[in-house]
């Protein structure tokens, strides 16, 4: 295993960082740690515009890069961020924490069951730091109901109903290219095909490179549910979708169906409804047989049983609008920070990140077939 400066870092001393992927969220990223106080000494993009647009962000005398593992070969930088299309995340994270770096890798962690085996096996082997960028684990308000719902009022929860709701627009972006693209370099490890502008500006809607925002969002509210319900594998995946998004492959309305050994969880996608505040646009309902506990993005509320209320009143609750944008991603990032310093385990692990990378892989895989997907623990693997 390679060194890194990471493993020896004081309590004062800096941590230097590079971003792999600086697109829009990688950008966002990068101007996170910077925040915080990283030192974002490397950026890397195959898309010369992107390259030199995370340079900007980064202003701080950052390297360029046109190849990651060029990136990972300087010993000076101790943390990467990996934010590019999904189907990168696995190998990316490999060469990272075998290079002796520490990873904030964004979600979904895989795009492949046995990807994501891969990276567990990595990281523990090499013993580095795997932040997943589901950011609810370190926001306050989260941490919040995970203690009540621990706290046993909720009661035996048989169902969980979530939910994400939205709008996205009727037809993909086309797209030209406005500067040098790697166009081989970006597919990496997808099937190959001809350079097409399209697809790589829209590349979210492609099975090649994700789930779109079936995967996107359900890898946020899916890996909440496996939290607050202490879930790790599936028995079986039931998934179904409505194909009405002009050019795209993925569905921007589907429905899953999760069978766990003792309770059922529900997620149902709707990107063709009304536009909503971030407060309102999603929520998790955990049905229990004392109370029903309601967990949105940015609230929470807990409904006991009264069989008598007309109108049901919560007996805990909170509700901040605009909080979860200001607070959870950095929360998230300090989190990796303390262990990147501490070598302790982040708040969302590996292991955590291949949970949820299972039942998206089976969402998938029940879309794309038609069939019911059941999980193999014993084999790690789905079968339908």
């Amino acid at each position: 295993m390679a060194a890194s400066g990471a493993s020896l870092l004081g309590a004062s001393d800096k941590i230097r960082g590079g971003i792999i992927g600086s697109g829009g969220r990688g950008r966002y990223l990068t101007e996170q740690f910077k925040e915080i106080g990283v030192d974002m000494a490397g950026v890397c993009d195959v898309y010369e515009p992107n390259l030199q647009a995370g340079l900007k962000i980064a202003n701080t005398g950052a390297k360029p890069y046109d190849n990651y593992k060029r990136l990972l070969d300087d010993k000076s930088i101790d943390v990467v961020v990996i934010a590019t299309p999904d189907h990168w995340h696995a190998q990316m994270t490999i060469d990272a924490v075998e290079a002796g770096k520490d990873v904030y890798v964004e979600k979904p962690m895989a795009h492949t069951i046995q990807d994501g085996f891969r990276m567990i096996e990595a990281t523990r082997r090499t013993k580095r730091i795997v932040q997943v960028g589901t950011q609810r684990r370190s926001f306050q308000l989260f941490q919040e109901a995970k203690q009540i719902m621990d706290s046993g009022k909720v009661g035996q929860v048989r169902l969980v109903n979530s939910w994400w709701l939205n709008s996205t627009p009727p037809v993909m972006a086309a797209y030209r290219l406005e500067g040098k693209l790697d166009w081989d370099q970006w597919l990496g490890p997808a099937p190959k095909r001809p350079l097409d502008p399209t697809r790589f500006r829209n590349w979210y809607w492609f099975w090649d490179y994700s789930g779109g925002l079936m995967v996107g969002q359900a890898a946020h509210v899916l890996d909440a549910i496996n939290w607050f319900m202490n879930s790790t594998y599936p028995v079986s995946v039931t998934s179904s979708g409505k194909l009405a998004f002009q050019g795209a492959e993925v569905p921007e309305t589907a429905c899953t169906c999760i069978e766990f050994p003792d309770y059922l969880a529900v997620f149902t996608l709707g990107y063709k409804a009304m536009r909503y505040a971030g407060v309102n646009d999603q929520l998790k309902q955990f049905h229990g047989n004392e109370a029903r506990f309601d967990v949105g993005r940015e609230s929470y509320a807990l409904y006991p049983e009264d069989p008598q209320a007309i109108d049901l009143k919560a007996t805990a609750q909170r509700r901040e609008p605009g909080s979860f944008q200001k607070l959870a991603a950095p929360a998230h990032i300090r989190n990796f920070l303390d262990c990147v310093r501490s070598r302790k385990d982040p708040n969302a692990t590996v292991e955590n990140g291949q949970a949820t990378t299972i039942l998206l892989c089976m969402a998938i895989e029940s879309l794309r077939t038609g069939r019911r997907m059941r999980y193999n623990a014993e084999a790690r693997r789905m079968e339908g």
